[in-house]
């Protein structure tokens, strides 16, 4: 299945071998693309716990989806862990727009190795 997608990547002038480029879409087989700010603490393990923030990955606005996210907490007990899933369905708000519902597990780390659990909600559509 193909679909078409539009947007733009920057490209830096650094001239070593590991400068990156960026992709930026701005829209989803004719949709334009949206993402939600994401933000909250982990659970309270082995004597300490977390925080993260981030943002989605673009999904198309109008129609029901999901978002990937990734992010890495604070640098807590020496250590940090990472963050990734996908939200559930979009929750729609009186107000207009919606939001998100997100859960899992951090990653293993930490001189004892432990995980997280984590939750929350994505803010309103950017």
């Amino acid at each position: 299945m193909e679909v078409p997608i539009q947007g733009y990547l920057v490209h830096s002038d650094n001239s070593d071998s590991s400068h990156s480029h960026k992709l930026y879409i701005t829209s989803w087989d004719g949709r334009p693309v949206h993402t939600h700010h994401f933000s909250g603490h982990t659970s309270f393990d082995v004597g300490h716990n977390h925080y993260y923030a981030g943002v989605t990955e673009p999904a198309p606005s109008g129609v029901q989806h999901v978002h990937n996210y990734m992010t890495k907490t604070s640098f807590n007990d020496g250590h940090l862990h990472s963050i990734s899933g996908t939200t559930g369905p979009a929750v729609p708000l009186p107000s207009g727009g919606h939001y998100h519902f997100f859960e899992g597990y951090t990653t293993v780390d930490g001189r004892v190795p432990h995980r997280h659990a984590y939750h929350g909600r994505t803010g309103n559509e950017d």
